[in-house]
């Protein structure tokens, strides 16, 4: 069957068959299906969804588009976390250590930021000599001995989505819960992982904006997982605020480590504790949810997470140095508070709006090729539902020069209402589905 008719076939939303579907993204992956045929197809997908068979073999063929880890020979349960992403969501940094430390095996490849939501591997490389691109054998060798590895996608690792996610990105179709799904799964199952937890985020900073909307997203990966015999849980956890208290790649690894020490914000600890007792859970299940939160958050206080960041961040040709002296780690040259213009408490915070101000300073990417600035961002002292007086400041803005300050300061004033009455503030954790 020509691509013509298998495209023609989704734009009338017929079924298509495994086989069909593994020639699409063998041919793309192998260039042989040009650009604007696969964009016509992901369109036609956009607009009429896949069936459960169409994306179980849609996502199978993107998983098996390249490379995946074996790591039958370590021993240990291994499991991993996604995030949807979200504004100050450092929680990967704080959770493979931590998860490690209680004793789980966690293989995370992660991502870049791209728009208002950060990346994993731009905090980590916020980290004087941290290398992200470790060969795949160097990879493996670090999760069996330290129990965690923290690289970027390589080239072998489900290229198709690489290629369909830059396609995605420019034709209008990344919203799109099947495509979103698959892209996810397949480079979460090429890891070689036992089971995986999901941290689905919803709210305005995310880019899940209802709860509707993420349980239907959550729902459709552990579908995938079901059918690739790969155990998946799934939280839906707020995102109508920034997690902890910084926004800024190597402010979020400064709050990172002084999770690591037992002295983190609430509710990054709280978000970050839930999901490894998920993992866990998923891994080896656990009878008394209250008791294994406490012995996690005993793993933070007593350094045993530390010493494995520690570790890692050496291994990966990082400077350790900067667990004890965070101060080590880049530093913006300017710093200024920006301050509640009147009394009241803090009504709501947009996310959006806050992630999209660290951008405009320089701590996110507009395109893929963009450059960032790893010192920059903004410090929060108050939060939704705090109480604050005219001309109390709300937060703290590190930058390096006055354009970006002023692009900032705009996005910042539109984004904290302050009003008369503290308001509901809805719990962290709104869901959980397996």
């Amino acid at each position: 069957m020509r691509f013509v008719e298998l495209i023609r076939k989704k734009r009338n939303g017929d079924r298509l068959e495994k086989k069909h579907l593994q020639a699409l993204v063998d041919a793309y992956t192998e260039g042989r299906l040009p650009d604007y045929q696969m964009a016509a197809f992901l369109m036609a997908v956009y607009f009429q969804s896949m069936e459960s068979s169409e994306l179980a073999a849609w996502t199978e063929a993107m998983l098996f588009s390249g490379q995946v880890l074996d790591l039958s020979g370590i021993d240990g349960a291994k499991v991993d976390k996604h995030s949807t992403g979200g504004v100050g969501d450092k929680v990967s940094l704080i959770l493979a250590p931590l998860a490690a430390a209680a004793g789980l095996k966690v293989p995370m490849i992660s991502g870049r930021g791209l728009g208002h939501t950060g990346g994993t591997l731009d905090k980590l490389e916020s980290i004087p000599g941290f290398d992200v691109r470790q060969p795949v054998e160097r990879f493996k060798e670090l999760v069996d001995t330290l129990g965690i590895g923290l690289i970027g996608q390589t080239d072998e690792i489900a290229p198709a989505d690489k290629k369909l996610y830059a396609l995605r990105d420019v034709t209008a179709t990344v919203e799109c819960i099947p495509l979103i799904a698959s892209s996810i799964m397949s480079k979460k199952l090429a890891e070689g992982i036992d089971s995986l937890v999901l941290d689905v985020k919803v709210g305005s900073g995310a880019f899940m904006k209802n709860i509707e909307t993420a349980r239907r997203l959550a729902q459709t990966m552990i579908d995938i997982g079901a059918t690739m015999d790969r155990p998946v849980r799934a939280l839906i956890t707020d995102m109508d605020q920034p997690l902890g208290l910084t926004v800024g790649n190597s402010l979020e690894v400064i709050e990172s480590i002084e999770t690591l020490r037992g002295d983190g914000p609430d509710d990054l600890t709280e978000v970050t504790v839930e999901l490894v007792c998920e993992m866990l859970d998923v891994a080896e299940g656990v009878s008394d949810r209250e008791a294994t939160k406490e012995r996690l958050r005993g793993l933070l206080e007593d350094g045993s997470a530390m010493e494995i960041f520690a570790q890692c961040i050496e291994a990966q040709g990082g400077d350790p140095e900067v667990c004890s002296d965070p101060t080590r780690l880049p530093e913006a040259p300017h710093r200024v508070e920006f301050n509640a213009r009147d009394a009241g408490f803090i009504e709501s915070i947009d996310a959006e709006q806050v992630g999209i101000a660290a951008m405009e300073l320089g701590a996110g990417r507009r395109t893929k090729e963009d450059s960032i600035d790893h010192a920059v961002g903004l410090v929060f002292h108050k939060k939704r539902g705090d109480e604050v007086t005219a001309s109390d400041p709300i937060l703290t803005i590190h930058y390096r020069d006055e354009a970006s300050l002023s692009l900032a300061k705009e996005r910042l004033r539109d984004a904290i209402v302050v009003g008369d009455e503290p308001g509901e503030t809805p719990p962290l954790i709104l869901d959980r589905l397996q």
